[in-house]
């Protein structure tokens, strides 16, 4: 008797899928601003779990997929996370001219004194040059904002045991 009164008590909730169909769409204002950052994490999106927040790219370009995915195959040697996921890549802006897209990478190191700062644009170059219709590829080291952990997505806190 005792099981069958707390069956009772259970309240239905909606799928994850269905609680965001209230949304509201942005206003005509704000559409440019849509694939800026990254979408709201969703504990059942495996994928936004990878994704920094601070982010800026056009992610509905027909080549950010591919950009994204060449950006996590680099990876800071003293540290064993990609460089995507720990935060070190600021802003990503295509600029399509005619068949060709060029792609301008701002990023920034974990510290002034990183042993790669100067073999780190190279890297970055040539893992985003190989992409079929990438034209130049040019990337600037930054230093503001500086890198804090931070800045890292959720899964790279995950693998070195940082939770902020």
């Amino acid at each position: 008797m005792m099981a069958q009164e707390k069956t009772e008590d259970i309240v239905e909730t909606q799928a994850p899928e269905a609680a965001t169909d209230n949304i509201a769409e942005p206003s005509v204002e704000n559409k440019g601003l849509k694939n800026q950052v990254p979408k709201p994490v969703n504990a059942f999106d495996e994928e936004a779990l990878t994704e920094p927040a601070h982010v800026e790219a056009d992610r509905d370009h027909k080549l950010w997929p591919a950009v994204r995915d060449a950006l996590k195959e680099i990876y800071d040697p003293e540290i064993p996370v990609n460089i995507y996921e720990l935060g070190l890549i600021y802003a990503v802006k295509f600029l399509d001219d005619g068949d060709l897209s060029d792609v301008e990478v701002k990023m920034t190191l974990t510290s002034p004194g990183c042993p790669v700062a100067q073999e780190m644009p190279g890297w970055v170059q040539g893992a985003i040059f190989p992409i079929d219709t990438i034209g130049e590829v040019d990337v600037e080291i930054i230093w503001d904002p500086p890198w804090d952990p931070s800045k890292m997505s959720e899964t790279a806190k995950m693998q070195l045991n940082m939770f902020y």
